[in-house]
């Protein structure tokens, strides 16, 4: 007898037609800047200048105690030559995780562009001045939030989180709030650097920054 269809499931015919050509536009070695940062903020600016929602959204990936990777979106706040930095709770699981084992990745992914880059590091947290003063550009419900939530801790209901920000608004009235104890950023300094854009046949091409001494060296990768 035959099993009745399932309506969720997707078929791998499905998802192979799904399949999109990239735009044959290339990447090479010797129109790159000597620094990936500059390579970077170029890529940055034309998902921009696309639209792209949430530019600066990244993929960072952690290492569990049991060695058992696990990934989420953050935004990144901040990038220079030092590293890329992010916010968010120490008590949450990935700061937990970071803080047990410092090697991270990051990834962008600007689909419309066909291009994704991604960075491979070790995160560190930023000093606490630098952590408060991006606090306080933060909007007033952001700053409640981050004092309210117990970042990646069980909650019973919906209800015991809107009584946690209760409580940090009658804490806090209409003064001001400072940075909470238990947040703040993490600099992901990067080891290698690759850049991916996508090319016709599946033959992309990817260019990987290296750390090499005071500098960098650029070396392509198969796609």
């Amino acid at each position: 007898m035959d099993r009745p269809a399932d309506p969720a499931r997707i078929s791998q015919a499905d998802l192979a037609a799904m399949r999109s050509e990239y735009a044959d536009a290339g990447l090479s070695e010797q129109d790159v800047p000597p620094e990936p940062i500059a390579l970077w903020r170029e890529w940055l600016d034309a998902a921009q200048a696309a639209a792209i929602a949430e530019v600066n959204a990244m993929v960072l990936s952690t290492v569990g105690a049991g060695g058992a990777p696990s990934s989420r979106m953050v935004l990144c706040k901040y990038a220079d030559t030092d590293g890329f930095v992010f916010y968010t709770n120490y008590d949450s699981r990935k700061a937990e995780e970071i803080d047990a084992n410092p090697q991270v990745s990051l990834l962008f992914p600007w689909h419309p562009l066909g291009r994704q880059v991604r960075v491979e590091g070790l995160a560190s947290r930023v000093d606490e001045a630098e952590s408060a003063a991006y606090f306080a550009t933060r909007p007033r419900g952001a700053q409640i939030g981050a004092w309210a939530s117990r970042q990646s801790s069980v909650l019973g209901s919906r209800a015991e989180l809107d009584r946690l920000v209760a409580s940090v608004e009658e804490r806090f009235g209409d003064g001001d709030l400072p940075l909470p104890p238990h947040w703040g950023g993490f600099r992901v300094r990067p080891a290698a650097v690759e850049f991916w854009q996508g090319r016709t046949n599946r033959l992309h091409d990817r260019l990987r920054y290296v750390r090499d001494g005071a500098g960098w060296r650029v070396e392509r990768l198969s796609p």
